[in-house]
């Protein structure tokens, strides 16, 4: 199912008309797969044009022997951290193996009868986004069964932006599990050739990789999404504003689950009198069942018009935002409380690092902030180079 994702008014130059996929590089790969049994990890984003890549290749004679689904289901249908069982596709009948719940990773047994795995979902260039952390069990459940892994790769929409602190090792959770930065300026490809270069799976081998890269594409292009990646990330706005606006899913504040608007507003209701600017989360199938504050009114930002322009040209995560609702809240001591619920943990898992808590509560000025992450920032950039396929 096709999902609208560009409600916004934007200035934003795209180059989806300069580029072809990966997966629209059928010539690339079809005779790879003539007479081979094949496993695919896809999504809603998993498409050629406005159909599916599974349905496409059944089309064109490929034989797909299961289909396995990351967080949210291979229909995408599941709402944000619920697990999803394994099942069998309405579509076309394949069997769909869940790796979003007890299982993490495809099992000798999964593989014994597949001779290709296909890895193509959208990623979003952000270190809690959870796709990369199945594309490292993939490629060690194929580095472990012999098996090789062919990446069709797609553009990152926060390609142009390398920023945040390096996650450190002790923080380590399902949504940090690599020591880079917050956005990691790196493609699907790019970032598994990066898992097999520095050593980030369990096991000793590496994976053997097949990549069709993007054809025509470098860093600096911005991407809009034909199909929303997730439930939650549905609109142009949200996608460029996640990076900076995940953060307060770290903090006691909604920050638009429960809304057509996930990731663009935020609030909650002690705000009241000191914004003007209300929202009401309700339960969203799908979306978010039960969110933060469900019925009732929430104060607070309003981002859905922000200059994304402007974002994008300063090359930055914004910190004014999370700064700027812990200074006005009247419940300081309870901002970072995350004791109220199963949200997605705490701020120091989402950062990746303690300091940024205390810098906040010290209302530390952004430069501090930013000079904290440079020397990581810095090591990083330099070991990526070893692995990038597009120019910055």
């Amino acid at each position: 199912m096709m999902l609208n994702i560009g409600n916004a008014q934007t200035n934003l130059k795209y180059c989806n008309d300069q580029i072809r996929t990966g997966a629209e590089q059928t010539e690339k790969y079809l005779p790879y797969l003539k007479d081979k049994r094949v496993a695919i990890l896809g999504n809603p984003s998993t498409v050629i044009k406005e159909r599916h890549l599974v349905d496409s290749l059944l089309l064109r004679g490929v034989n797909i022997v299961k289909i396995f689904g990351p967080e949210h289901g291979f229909r995408g249908n599941a709402s944000n951290g619920t697990e999803v069982s394994d099942e069998r596709d309405p579509v076309t009948q394949i069997p769909i193996i869940s790796l979003y719940g007890n299982k993490k990773k495809p099992t000798a047994k999964d593989l014994a009868d597949v001779d290709v795995f296909i890895f193509d979902v959208q990623d979003m260039g952000v270190r809690f986004y959870t796709n990369i952390n199945t594309l490292r069990d993939i490629m060690e459940a194929c580095a472990e069964n012999g098996k090789e892994l062919l990446i069709l790769d797609r553009p990152n929409p926060n390609a142009y932006l390398i920023d945040g602190p390096i996650l450190d090792m002790k923080h380590k959770s399902g949504i940090g599990q690599f020591p880079v930065p917050i956005a990691h300026g790196m493609t699907t490809a790019e970032f598994a050739q990066m898992i097999n270069g520095e050593k980030w799976m369990a096991t000793v081998r590496k994976c053997k990789l097949k990549i069709i890269p993007i054809d025509g594409y470098n860093h600096s292009m911005l991407y809009k999404l034909p199909v929303s990646p997730s439930p939650n990330l549905n609109t142009e706005q949200s996608i460029i504003l996640y990076p900076s606006t995940c953060l307060f899913e770290g903090t006691k504040l909604n920050h638009g689950r429960g809304t057509d608007f996930p990731f663009t507003i935020v609030g909650s209701p002690i705000y009241k009198g000191i914004f003007t600017f209300s929202f009401t989360p309700v339960s969203k199938k799908g979306m978010s069942e039960t969110p933060l504050f469900m019925n009732e009114v929430c104060y607070g930002l309003d981002l859905r018009d922000y200059d994304l322009q402007s974002l994008v040209d300063s090359k930055e995560i914004n910190l004014s935002w999370i700064k700027e609702m812990y200074n006005k809240s009247p419940e300081k001591e309870k901002f970072f409380d995350q004791s109220y619920s199963k949200q997605i943990g705490s701020i120091e898992k989402l950062a990746g690092v303690d300091e940024f808590r205390k810098q906040i509560e010290n209302n530390v000025s952004d430069q501090e902030i930013r000079a904290s992450w440079k020397s990581g920032l810095e090591s990083y950039k330099k070991m990526r180079q070893k692995y990038v396929l597009y120019k910055d």
